[in-house]
């Protein structure tokens, strides 16, 4: 078998071989044994695995074997907590455990400037917790809640199926003569298949106006703030067009992904097909795939290319980076879960960055104890409020 990055990367994200890595044992010796047996052409990726698995820091920094001890310890605690909570079988709490710290942990890195190590550490975050509202979809001045996030699919004659794990599916007839509107708000996720076979998935924080059907020439839908990704159904005789306030995205039958928060800069990031963009009064520019284009406040468009990867991950369950502030990685953390984070004013985080994926687990310890892990820093609950203080030297 010919041996690739994802080859060995798949066993870097597999359960058995992060436990067998972190907790070897006689039968755990036997399982892979008998494994390479049946599959000798995955030794080398076997291989390359192990390697990439020995070479895992917790930071840029080594910690000493008493320090990782400790990381290890509090990170099982963290997943043991949770397991009492859940009351998950023991199996569980073991790939929990080793799921959660590597695929945390061994993507994850933390720069410094050992220049300035001095002054780049946190030393009092303080986040609470904010209370968290349910999704909300509006139509025929009726609203219709959701305490979980959501997948809706909106049928030809303007029927909204909604679908959620818990309740099943629910029906709601919608307003064709007025747009509708779906509030995501932190903490939460939805996705919303329009009549045209167009898909949209909503991060937390969002607001998107959108119509029963589709009428006319143009097919048309508002961003008024948040984070969508969108699969645009082709359709040669009518146009599709994203409007935000600063600017409109006029669509070619493409995918990308579409940022609006009010706290930061508003941007598109093309990931297939073609789209134009225009800002009040000015001039349409022509997006490439794997292109980004930064709305500035004098309405024009400052474009580079990226790794498109790194935007549109939140769809699956994680978030990217590539040196990152830490600053802009908690700005996202807030908004995945619902948190604030207020920092003290002698706290700076410019010369900490972040490359690497971080898991975004459903139990926010795993998440905190990881970023503790990797800024030498400890965390604390108490009520709604998570404080977080340097590691005593």
């Amino acid at each position: 078998m010919k041996t690739d990055s994802s080859g060995f990367l798949r066993f870097l994200k597999d359960e058995k071989f992060i436990e067998w890595k972190l907790f070897p044992s006689d039968e755990m010796n036997a399982y892979w044994k008998d494994f390479l047996q049946k599959h000798p052409g995955e030794r080398e990726n076997i291989s390359l695995a192990e390697a990439h698995f020995r070479n895992v820091r917790l930071s840029s920094h080594n910690l000493s074997g008493e320090k990782k001890e400790e990381a290890f310890k509090r990170l099982e605690q963290s997943v043991h907590t949770f397991q009492n909570k859940k009351k998950i079988r023991r199996i569980s709490y073991v790939a929990a455990c080793v799921s959660v710290f590597i695929l945390s942990v061994l993507y994850v890195h933390v720069v410094r400037d050992p220049a300035k190590d001095s002054v780049i550490s946190p030393d009092y975050i303080v986040g609470n917790e904010l209370q968290s509202e349910d999704i909300r979809l509006i139509t025929n001045n009726q609203t219709a809640s959701f305490q979980e996030n959501i997948d809706i699919e909106i049928s030809n004659a303007g029927v909204a199926r909604v679908e959620t794990d818990r309740e099943g599916r629910k029906d709601i007839s919608m307003d064709k003569k007025r747009l509708n509107t779906l509030i995501v708000p932190y903490g939460k996720r939805s996705t919303l298949t329009l009549s045209d076979g167009s898909k949209v998935w909503l991060n937390s924080g969002s607001v998107l106006e959108f119509p029963a059907q589709f009428d006319g020439n143009n097919r048309e839908i508002r961003l008024a703030s948040g984070e969508m990704y969108i699969e645009v159904a082709p359709d040669k005789k009518r146009t599709f067009c994203v409007r935000t306030s600063d600017f409109n995205v006029r669509v070619h039958g493409t995918k990308f992904n579409l940022s609006a928060y009010a706290d930061s800069p508003k941007s598109v990031v093309l990931v297939e097909g073609s789209v134009g963009l225009q800002s009040v009064g000015g001039n349409e520019i022509r997006l490439m795939p794997n292109e980004q284009a930064v709305c500035s406040r004098d309405g024009t468009f400052n474009t580079q290319r990226v790794d498109v990867s790194h935007f549109i991950s939140w769809r699956n369950g994680y978030l990217m980076f590539d040196d990152a502030p830490m600053s802009e990685v908690l700005k996202q953390i807030e908004r995945y879960y619902n948190l604030s984070f207020n920092h003290d004013k002698d706290v700076t985080l410019k010369d900490l960055t972040c490359t690497g994926k971080i898991i975004l687990s459903e139990n926010l310890d795993n998440v905190m104890t990881t970023i503790a892990l990797l800024t030498s820093t400890r965390y604390k609950k108490e009520d709604n409020r998570i404080y977080i203080t340097n590691e005593p030297d």
